[in-house]
């Protein structure tokens, strides 16, 4: 069975940490000393590379262009200025393109090209050599300077935006800043200028207000690339039943992700995140955790048309941030088996791990 992950920042956890995922894991997870540590998150733990995405039947993915501002207050960011955020998506950018020039990705700029791209990986004797399909996404829309910029990158391939990750975005309250506040001047500027590109709307760590303004302020396609919901674990990164209902009435898909901390059921303060491993043991969040997050959505959709897999791969501190289960995206296959094992049907299944994704992107991607 084939999987779509709906949240990869590949590129910003490549460059920050010298990796090479064009290697097979063992070999990447194998990197010299000097380059095995960065914020904390050792390459023995890296989930995905090329190989392994194409082993596991990872035809494609969301991935993500980064750029933080560091703000009083906000401690988050990655970098220091609007020149340098802007010049740090644009250096993620070329990681993609240099991929897809050397044959490891493909960039799925159309609903033709995500349509050509998914026959070719179903009809496939041998996934070795295909490249791996990308949809462009920016987390955090700090690097988009000004709203007018907006078209600038959608000309360069970017399709999916969230005006917020940590902290207080250039456009919104974002996660670690509580629900109530909400967008700041020039978002509903930039929601418009979205609006007229046909552009789709990710209201993944967004505070909740944010999240109420945006969807009164922006009509087109919306999704969630990694979030979970707050009816199963409380804190402010999960999305709650009133935001999710209204987001399934939108037609969105939520990609759950596979952040420990997002499926805890203790919770945790997103202000002042501490060690996963001081709070609790590997084994106390199961795969079993994350498919009843599935199942909820499910639940409130009366169908399986809006649940699917938002690995947040490799950017929630990789396999020591995961489910029990799951060492490499290889493992993402096993949600299909507790799925089944629950009563869900074929079909269902497939929905979940892909083609609620297909058909999203078949739809909602310019033609």
């Amino acid at each position: 069975m084939l999987i779509i992950d709906g949240d990869y920042p590949m590129a910003g956890g490549a460059i920050r940490s010298q990796r090479d995922l064009t290697l097979p894991i063992d070999q990447a997870r194998a990197a010299p000393p000097d380059f095995t540590e960065s914020k904390g998150r050792p390459d023995s733990g890296i989930m995905a590379t090329v190989p392994e995405m194409r082993r596991a039947g990872v035809a494609a993915a969301i991935v993500k262009l980064t750029g933080c501002i560091l703000r009083d207050g906000h401690p988050h960011g990655d970098v220091r200025t609007d020149e340098l955020s802007y010049a740090g998506a644009h250096g993620q950018l070329a990681y993609y393109h240099v991929l897809e020039t050397r044959g490891y990705a493909r960039m799925l700029d159309t609903r033709g090209d995500f349509a050509s791209h998914m026959k070719t990986w179903s009809e496939a004797g041998s996934r070795d050599d295909l490249p791996v399909g990308m949809v462009l996404g920016m987390e955090g829309a700090d690097p988009i300077l000004w709203p007018e910029q907006v078209h600038e990158w959608y000309e360069n391939g970017l399709r999916v935006v969230s005006l917020s990750h940590y902290g207080v975005s250039r456009y919104s309250h974002g996660t670690a800043t509580g629900t109530d506040g909400g967008l700041l001047d020039g978002a509903p500027e930039l929601l418009r200028h979205m609006d007229s590109l046909g552009m789709i709307l990710d209201v993944s760590h967004t505070s909740d207000e944010s999240i109420r303004q945006e969807l009164d302020n922006f009509s087109g396609p919306v999704l969630s690339t990694h979030q979970n919901c707050r009816a199963i674990t409380p804190g402010e990164r999960q999305i709650p039943d009133d935001l999710l209902q209204r987001i399934i009435d939108r037609g969105a898909v939520i990609g759950h992700s596979m952040d420990t901390w997002m499926l805890y059921r203790e919770g945790v303060d997103w202000a002042n995140i501490p060690p996963r491993r001081d709070v609790f043991p590997l084994e106390a969040v199961t795969l079993e955790d994350y498919c009843d997050h599935v199942d909820h959505v499910c639940q409130m959709a009366g169908n399986s048309l809006h649940s699917a897999i938002g690995g947040d791969t490799d950017g929630q501190g990789g396999a020591d941030g995961a489910p029990y289960e799951v060492d490499t995206v290889s493992d993402y296959r096993k949600v299909a088996e507790i799925l089944d094992r629950r009563g869900y049907s074929q079909e269902d299944v497939e929905n979940v791990m892909y083609r609620n994704w297909q058909r999203f992107f078949e739809k909602w991607l310019p033609e």
